[in-house]
This record gives structure tokens, C-alpha cells and sequence, in this order.
């Protein structure tokens, strides 16, 4: 297998580079930032990339933007994020995109070499292989995003029947509530989902699209 190390540490990245090299893995080079990365990348077109998160210059989110501008340009190239933090937004988006040869894992939580060798391979072969951390708090981010979160239960209630075509009547009827009820628990709805009054749009069609989704 062809190894691209991005790694900002020099005693992690040479680390790397020394046990993969003894373990039969073709080290192709070593970068420390995200710009080298991404063309050392299009230069030596490895099998599998792995990646820090933080490098320079900000030591924010340079090694996961620069693995997104990887697979954009290449995406059969597998990428391997090995950090001590969970960067939520630019994680998501790369495992959403295609999470096929896609791996992420937490240095700390690293603890068998064998294991991390065959997380290696998995990814090289087009799993995908992720933390149990890093699925929590990526899992936990979606939720609390979700635009449903803001409704109450009867306002779900009243949402997915309206979901399911039916008239303010017919939800009135199935939750033995009043037609004025039903009326009151729709607007909220709207507001609450962003639906503003247009005449270009219909809202419940897009309060039924958003339940659906979600």
C-alpha cells in the first residue's frame, strides 16, 4: 500500500513513517500542512492518505479541508483521519460525500498497533472505519440540528399526519382535537420551520418534505 503522511508533528510523523516502512507499507512522503498535502497528493497519488486535522498555519481544520479538496479531486484515494479531535462540520461532510475508504480515529484512543494496521487496510479497501467518540458526537451534532427539534409533541403529531396528506379535518378527527386546534398547531409549524407565507411555495408540501427527511 502507498502512504501519504500529513502530519504537522515531527516525532509523530517520522513515528509513522517508521512503523508503516517495517511493516511492508510504501511511505510515498510526508507533509505537514493541508496545501502539501493536497499536492503532494496530486503529484504521488497514493493508496490511502492519512491525515492530522490541525496544522499549520492556524492549527484549526487545515488537514480535514485539504482531505475534502482530496477526495473532490481523487476520490479514489483512501483517507485516513487520525486527530485528538472530533471536527464535527468538515467530518460530516467528508463521510457524507462517499464514506466508502474512509476512516477516522482518535490518537488517544489507539491503543493495539495490529489494529490500527488493519484499520489502515480496511479503509485502503474501501470500508469505512470510525471511532465509537467520533460517531457520538457527529450523531449527536445532527440531532441537534434538526429542524423538528424545535416542535412540540403535539406539533410533531400534527406534522406527520399532515405528511401523510391529510386534511386539517381528518388530523382534527385522529387527534380528537378541534379544527382550530389543528389550524393553531400548523402555524406554529410554519414558524417555527422557517415556511414563510409565499405565494411561490407550498407549506405544507415543505413541512411534509421536512418531516420526511428528517
Amino acid at each position: 500500500m502507498r502512504v501519504l503522511i500529513a502530519e504537522d508533528s515531527v516525532l509523530l510523523r517520522a513515528g509513522l513513517e517508521r512503523l508503516l516502512a517495517d511493516e511492508g507499507f510504501d511511505v510515498v512522503g510526508t507533509v505537514h500542512d493541508g496545501p502539501s498535502l493536497v499536492k503532494a497528493a496530486a503529484a504521488l497519488h497514493p493508496d490511502l492518505a492519512i491525515v492530522d486535522i490541525r496544522m499549520p498555519p492556524t492549527h484549526t481544520d487545515e488537514g480535514l479541508r485539504a482531505a475534502l479538496e482530496v477526495r473532490r479531486m481523487m476520490p479514489e484515494i483512501g483517507i485516513m483521519i487520525l486527530s485528538q479531535y472530533v471536527e464535527e462540520r468538515y467530518a460530516l461532510e467528508l463521510i457524507e460525500a462517499n464514506p466508502a475508504g474512509i476512516g477516522y480515529l482518535l490518537k488517544d484512543r489507539v491503543v493495539e498497533v495490529d489494529e490500527f494496521l488493519a484499520a489502515l487496510h480496511r479503509v485502503d479497501q474501501g470500508g469505512t472505519v470510525l471511532d465509537s467518540e467520533v460517531v457520538g458526537q457527529l450523531l449527536g451534532r445532527r440531532r441537534r440540528k434538526s429542524p423538528l427539534d424545535t416542535l412540540t409533541p403535539r406539533e410533531r403529531e400534527v406534522l406527520a399526519l399532515l405528511a401523510e396528506g391529510r386534511t386539517n379535518t381528518s388530523i382534527a378527527k385522529h387527534l380528537f382535537i378541534t379544527d382550530r386546534a389543528v389550524e393553531k398547531h400548523i402555524t406554529n409549524i410554519f414558524t417555527k420551520l422557517q415556511l414563510p407565507d409565499s405565494p411561490d411555495d407550498h407549506r405544507r408540501v415543505l413541512a411534509a418534505l421536512t418531516h420526511l427527511r428528517e
